[in-house]
């Protein structure tokens, strides 16, 4: 295997899993599947299991049981093992007929003590056992009805889907997002008048609910797995109030010490909070073919970074609407095929115009490899002339199971060049700059009396006008880009013609979608009152103004704005941008809002004495490899970014980005509205 990376870790804990599925009922949920799917493909688990019929099944309370001939069964879960997962595992074994069990958790024993309240001095005492994994191995013997049946517990870090070797997601964290000014306020709700938090960056560990703060315990225990793997001592930093809750997590981390004791690597992990800059996670400005797929595509069932493709064209079916359900969509995961797998990955790091003529080529070749009677033609790429090329594959069954997975990318691209959608990405662009220069040269009342005119009713909106949902977007990408704004007369005037104007738009909606459902709390628009559709709006642009005042604690990284002058246009200056820059100073200034997370007392010691001697404190550059960790999501262009400009700015430094999920516009407003962020949903 190469060098050890976000990859071959992914792959090393799938091996572990296999390794026990011979023969076996593979029972798994959502999380666990999208790592899998990403990091060694579906079929693999089916070959490893080697029965002849699909042995595969969600783990949900009304999963189907073992049947007599099905003994043994394996269950792999992204979760801790208490609450309604342990119900659901009881559930399934009582009614089934299993006489061995295998049950794999992502989560490390550790954490299962602190979230059985184990005092971590208790917990030390315990190092090399697992009591929490032994009690319940005993009680799956009790329920599989026989104290001599074989049960096994074991944890396998299955933290990770790698989307590419430098690009990395956490499919179990990826409704984790960072929290907002307003949120503040809920928190001190619990918390007695003396010790009330004044802003987001008196907020630490103790002040977090005990569910928040176990979530990202679980996300610390996996990314203590991934430094391990990748044999380093890592050095932890953070950008933003909540990454440096995660942070400190993570430098703090007991299950680590003994770790970095022996590691002969080093890295910097830099946290960074998503809150800091929606204008990115938003914006349309990424001339990436890739982010435009995720962006338009549905989304593959019980998946957050992959996409359906329609594949009925390959097949003698119709391409009707009640066809498409009778074929299994495609997706862009093709962990198996190496040749679909270098052409997903130079798409990720090419620029549109080169990305579709490289899935052309792409398909040229493999036309050509199977002697295929390919006509040949330059010039501009169309989605008819990729169709073309593929539908040559339909009618030969070896040449399209050879080339399933670029078949599978070349209707991705297809779909995505045709869609309606697409059209609309350049006008989205168009209007973001034209807000960018508005922003230098008016106030924020011109600008949203900008969007006035754009806000139609349903009845009258063509296809080129924003539903109220794109509205949304446009919103969040104005007041997250500005960032923080003097609050007078006129602007709350302004503000509450734009939220007139939206609420009876709402009211007029012929079906509410599942996130304009969310944001109203109504399922339809014929119970939604002018007054209910109002109230929801003012609570949303609490949230906007919470957005423009995310950066208010800042020193340097203060803006995303870049106004303009006699030479150049007024631009967006993505944040993450700035901190790679800020890191790799040839000057190494020591970093202002990069905080450094101190790992115990010796680090508090060498900080004491820098005071006085000179003892240089620890700096992100020190490292050969950077490990970025965007929290709450990115771009598909972000992390060719970050990729293309380390190089430059340091050569010689290897970078990782991880996040918690790909990002598309729209999923930016689910988060940012999304109840459970303070209480996530662990199923204790």
């Amino acid at each position: 295997m190469s060098a050890p990376g976000v990859q071959s870790f992914t792959q090393q804990g799938w091996e572990q899993v296999l390794a026990k599925v011979k023969r076996a009922l593979v029972y798994m949920d959502a999380a666990c599947a999208e790592s899998l799917h990403w990091g060694c493909g579906s079929a693999r688990l089916l070959e490893a299991v080697g029965a002849p019929a699909c042995h595969l099944r969600e783990f949900e309370p009304d999963a189907v049981g073992g049947e007599a001939d099905q003994p043994k069964a394996v269950f792999v879960l992204s979760c801790l093992l208490k609450g309604r997962a342990v119900e659901t595992l009881r559930d399934i074994i009582r009614r089934s007929h299993f006489q061995y069990c295998v049950v794999v958790t992502a989560v490390s024993h550790a954490v299962h003590l602190t979230a059985n309240h184990v005092p971590p001095a208790a917990a030390a005492e315990l190092e090399g056992q697992e009591p929490v994994f032994e009690q319940l191995e005993e009680k799956l013997c009790e329920w599989m009805g026989n104290m001599n049946y074989t049960a096994k517990v074991l944890h396998v870090p299955l933290l990770l889907a790698p989307a590419a070797p430098h690009l990395a997601l956490t499919p179990a964290f990826a409704s984790l997002f960072p929290l907002l000014p307003q949120d503040v306020h809920l928190l001190n709700s619990a918390r007695p008048d003396k010790r009330r938090l004044g802003s987001l960056g008196e907020v630490d560990a103790t002040a977090l609910p005990p569910e928040l703060l176990l979530q990202i315990r679980c996300l610390v225990s996996g990314l203590s797995a991934l430094c391990e793997h990748l044999g380093v001592r890592e050095e932890c930093f953070a950008v933003g109030s909540f990454s440096r809750i995660i942070a400190a997590d993570l430098a703090n981390y007991a299950s680590a010490k003994n770790r970095r004791k022996t590691s002969t690597g080093r890295a910097s992990v830099v946290f960074v909070d998503r809150t800091l800059d929606l204008t990115g996670a938003v914006g349309h400005h990424g001339d990436n073919l890739v982010e435009k797929i995720i962006s338009v595509l549905p989304q593959l069932p019980g998946h957050t970074n992959d996409v359906m493709v329609n594949m009925v064209e390959l097949t003698a079916l119709q391409n009707e609407e009640e066809n498409q359900s009778m074929v299994a969509p495609g997706c862009l995961a093709q962990s198996n095929d190496t040749t679909a797998k270098a052409l997903w990955e130079a798409l990720l790091n090419a620029k549109h115009k080169e990305a579709v003529m490289e899935v052309r080529r792409h398909l040229v070749e493999a036309a050509s490899r199977e002697n295929l009677p390919i006509k040949m033609s330059m010039g501009r790429v169309t989605p008819a002339q990729l169709t073309s090329y593929i539908q040559l594959f339909k009618n030969n069954l070896k040449a399209l199971v050879s080339h399933c997975g670029l078949l599978q990318l070349g209707l991705a691209t297809v779909q995505t060049l045709k869609h309606p959608q697409t059209a609309k990405w350049d006008n989205f662009l168009a209007f973001e700059r034209l807000l960018l220069q508005s922003i230098g040269e008016s106030t924020m009342p011109i600008v949203l009396n900008q969007l006035l005119p754009l806000i139609k009713p349903s009845n009258q909106r063509t296809n080129d006008d924003y539903s109220p949902e794109e509205l949304l977007v446009l919103f969040i990408y104005i007041y997250s880009v500005t960032g923080e704004f003097t609050e007078d007369k006129d602007l709350a005037e302004t503000e509450e013609k734009v939220k007139k104007a939206l609420a009876q738009v709402l009211c007029k909606e012929s079906e509410l979608s599942p996130l304009l459902q969310k944001i109203t709390g109504c399922d339809a628009s014929i119970h939604l009152t002018f007054h209910r559709s109002k109230a929801a709006l003012d609570a949303l642009f609490t949230s906007l103004r919470d957005i423009a005042r995310a950066r208010s604690l800042m020193k340097q990284f203060k803006s995303v704005y870049v106004p303009g002058n006699q030479t150049h246009q007024a631009s967006y200056k993505p944040l993450l941008k700035q901190v790679v820059e800020e890191i790799f100073d040839p000057e190494r200034p020591d970093p202002v809002d990069i905080e450094h997370m101190s790992s115990g007392l010796t680090d508090l010691l060498k900080t004491g004495f820098s005071m006085f001697m000179k003892v240089s404190r620890p700096h992100p550059s020190d490292h050969p490899l950077l490990i970025l960790f965007v929290v709450g999501g990115v771009t598909v262009s972000e992390a060719k970014m970050i990729k293309d400009l380390v190089p430059t700015l340091k050569p010689g430094t290897q970078v990782i980005v991880l996040s918690t999920r790909l990002l598309k516009p729209l999923a930016v407003p689910e988060l940012l509205f999304a109840t459970d962020r303070l209480h996530p949903d662990l199923g204790l």
